[in-house]
């Protein structure tokens, strides 16, 4: 979605509990259907959606073995952090928004979406409470859910390259796996990297059996 577009305009209350609430709901299927940036702008076909890569992070949290994180609040954090997307879209560089619009624009959606549909509920104030905390970066569950919004990049990014035979995506990579934090994920990090060793060392292989296979076919023609 483009963020400067008439589907991201400002949402108004109606004055109804139930049909705000319902407006609410109804704005999530956005994340369902929205097409994470990064991959549509490399031409990834059938690319992932925002709530595709926030489900992967909320298993992944229940993956560490990390006791003094809490695991619930870190899947909670997961499945929160790109909410207002579902209002704005995922901006990205690509679409020439500087890094303060595009926090305005968030905590304008948030704003809506806790007032003017969920009427400031405790379930709103749960889900604000949640965005911020991950914005703020001041928790040990928000560092280490970013660090997994990070991992789930790469790791999406190796799978497109496995998949469907591309070997663009470097930058994916670039823009991740060195500013993990937490040793865990770091971790998982060099796993994945060593996979991706195998995996382009197999590629680079296999053209070079297809070149010498090639070049044999045409000295016997």
């Amino acid at each position: 979605m483009d963020p400067q577009s008439d589907e991201s305009k400002s949402y108004s209350s109606t004055g109804d509990v139930s049909i705000d609430r319902l407006a609410f709901f109804h704005i999530l299927e956005r994340l369902k259907t929205q097409k994470r940036t990064g991959w549509v702008d490399n031409n990834i076909q059938n690319p992932e959606s925002i709530s595709d890569h926030m489900y992967r992070m909320a298993v992944l949290s229940m993956c560490t073995s990390d006791k003094n994180l809490d695991v619930a609040k870190c899947v909670m954090l997961s499945v929160v952090h790109d909410l207002a997307e579902a209002q704005v879209g995922d901006i990205a560089p690509s679409h020439g928004i500087s890094r303060e619009e595009k926090s305005r624009l968030e905590a304008e959606a948030m704003h809506i979406f806790i007032h003017e549909m969920l009427h400031d509920s405790p379930a709103a104030q749960r889900i604000g409470a949640l965005w911020k905390e991950y914005e703020d970066r001041e928790t040990p569950e928000a560092r280490f859910v970013k660090d997994l919004d990070r991992f789930e990049m790469a790791t999406q990014a190796l799978e497109y390259e496995r998949d469907l035979n591309v070997s663009r995506l470097q930058s994916f990579y670039d823009s991740s796996i060195p500013y993990i934090e937490h040793p865990e994920v770091q971790q998982w990090g060099e796993d994945l990297l060593e996979e991706r060793g195998r995996l382009l060392g197999a590629i680079h292989s296999a053209k070079l059996e297809m070149s010498e296979g090639d070049r044999l076919g045409e000295e016997e023609a």
